[in-house]
């Protein structure tokens, strides 16, 4: 099949409840092959997204299109060449896990050829699939969860809060996997509050707050305008003291230790010049993290919405 056009294309996707927006206006594009992280805060309209998404929901207005499909009115096409992991994940309780599996495909109409494979790597043996899930632990459904998802090979993958529950050895075959999905083309979008998976794992990434889009940036990109925390040890036991300049930097003092949030562009020549003017025993400077750039875009988005209104 040839594949054209983007995984993923929102245009004007609105979702209300009653007057209440779930969804406001998101224009959304993912491109085929990429892993793209989908962030935001709880009520931020994550999940009403991933929910009309995948044809759970109507939405109110706008258009979605998945692998150039609509999902309600192309549901049986789509079906096969979509996996879905939700974020409160609902099993029948008095089925086995391979009952269960087996119901899911025969529900989305597909051939399960990576069905076995992800079952032994997750670490679901045949004793595991032929008991009851409601004997399973959080973990255990959360692994079912992830091959029922993963067993028919499909191209686009929605997972939402994918390693809750898992143990830090099952996260580590699930980073894996997803290497393995991008090395071969297949479309990931992955929903997650846990900013160091999606960080580790996503190309791109999109931020929503209240139902708007807020941005969408590379991780690269995030990380490298994010300020870096420097930490310094002075040497005099003076303690906290006065810094000239840098008290820009948001100073933090603990005893003779400061803390100092230096911004990209001073972070060669503004920082020589204090070292050169301290008695430094110590220093080290923190790589940027993601979770200051979802908080830093978080508090522009705020303060712009509290100018608007």
């Amino acid at each position: 099949m040839e594949r054209v056009g983007p995984a993923i294309e929102l245009a004007g996707l609105s979702k209300y409840y009653g007057r209440k927006a779930g969804v406001d206006q998101l224009d959304l594009t993912v491109r085929r092959g990429e892993i793209f992280g989908f962030l935001g805060p709880n009520g931020a309209g994550k999940t009403t997204t991933i929910r009309c998404l995948v044809g759970l929901l109507r939405p109110s207005s706008g258009q979605i299109r998945l692998l150039g499909l609509d999902p309600l009115f192309d549901h049986r096409r789509l079906a096969p060449r979509l996996g879905y992991l939700p974020g409160e994940l609902r099993l029948y309780p008095e089925l086995t896990g391979a009952q269960t599996l087996r119901l899911l495909s025969d529900l989305q109409g597909a051939a399960t050829p990576r069905r076995v494979e992800l079952c032994e790597r997750l670490g679901l043996a045949a004793a595991d699939l032929g008991r009851p899930v409601r004997e399973y632990s959080r973990g255990m459904k959360q692994k079912l969860g992830l091959v029922q998802a993963l067993q028919h090979d499909p191209e686009l993958v929605v997972l939402d809060e994918p390693t809750e529950g898992l143990d830090p050895l099952v996260q580590e075959v699930f980073f894996a996997l997803l290497e393995e999905a991008s090395h071969v083309g297949r479309t990931v979008l992955l929903s997650s509050h846990v900013l160091p998976e999606v960080q580790r794992a996503c190309g791109r990434v999109a931020l929503v707050r209240a139902g708007r889009l807020v941005a969408v940036r590379s991780v690269s990109t995030l990380r490298q305008e994010r300020a870096r925390r420097v930490r310094l040890v002075l040497a005099d036991g003076r303690g906290p003291q006065a810094l000239g300049p840098a008290e820009r930097w948001s100073p933090r003092w603990n005893g003779d230790e400061v803390q100092l949030l230096v911004p990209p562009t001073e972070l060669v020549t503004g920082l020589r010049e204090l070292l050169a003017a301290l008695p430094v025993a110590d220093v080290s400077v923190e790589e940027a993290g993601l979770d200051e750039a979802f908080l830093d875009l978080y508090r522009q988005d705020v303060e712009a919405a509290a100018v608007r209104s």
